[in-house]
């Protein structure tokens, strides 16, 4: 890359801030353009300063990672996130993919490691860490993985009603299903049926099983 890459670091451990700090500033192509310590200030400051690439913790105070992750990326998606974080769990990995994030790395990755995924995420690639792509793998080898890259915009419990709206179940069934209140349940199916663009519950069953969803349901047997 010829020019250089403009890096927001974002983490709530000051000394692990600091020390990826100086080992970014020691690359000839990295400029460190600023440091936030929780998610709110990584928005913030992600929209002040348009950095190429937020290196992004997933545990924060306040605003987590993933939620400033999709916080700063619907007002400016050009700008690449790498997930730096401890936790590779499936949940964790897939909740930050969804939310847009381009890169995902463990903290044990070694200083090679993170600048070959920062250039990556800045050149609009997406790069992964061993350990989490092999995790990816083998879910999508389950088959788990054939509806949860669809409708990257919907939340986890959005989905979850997706999940029983395409299995066919009305939305009492899914409030005693789920434990909430009917009142919430129509909320959340309002909210899917914006965000799916479909103008009511049948439009949302076909698209919705047309993305994998419901399946398990559906199964004979």
């Amino acid at each position: 890359m010829s020019s250089s890459v403009r890096v927001l670091v974002a983490d709530d451990h000051p000394a692990f801030r600091a020390g990826l700090q100086l080992m970014l500033a020691s690359s000839d192509w990295v400029e460190v353009v600023g440091l936030a310590e929780s998610g709110d200030e990584a928005v913030a400051k992600g929209l002040e300063l348009a950095p190429d690439v937020v290196v992004m913790d997933l545990r924060m105070p306040g605003l987590d990672g993933i939620e400033a992750t999709r916080r700063l990326l619907a007002i400016d998606p050009s700008v690449g996130v790498l997930v730096l974080t401890m936790f590779e769990d499936d949940e964790s990995v897939f909740s930050a993919m969804r939310a847009g994030a381009r890169g995902y790395l463990l903290k044990g990755a070694d200083q090679d490691e993170i600048l070959r995924a920062i250039r990556a995420v800045a050149a609009g690639e997406v790069l992964l860490g061993q350990s989490v792509a092999v995790r990816v793998i083998e879910h999508f080898a389950r088959g788990d993985g054939s509806s949860r890259a669809a409708f990257p915009s919907l939340t986890e419990r959005e989905r979850e009603v997706l999940e029983l709206i395409a299995a066919g179940r009305g939305n009492a069934a899914i409030a005693h299903d789920l434990m909430l209140s009917l009142k919430t349940v129509r909320n959340h199916v309002s909210n899917i049926f914006g965000k799916l663009q479909v103008p009511d519950r049948s439009a949302a069953i076909v698209k919705a099983r047309d993305a994998g969803f419901g399946a398990a349901a559906r199964r004979p047997g």
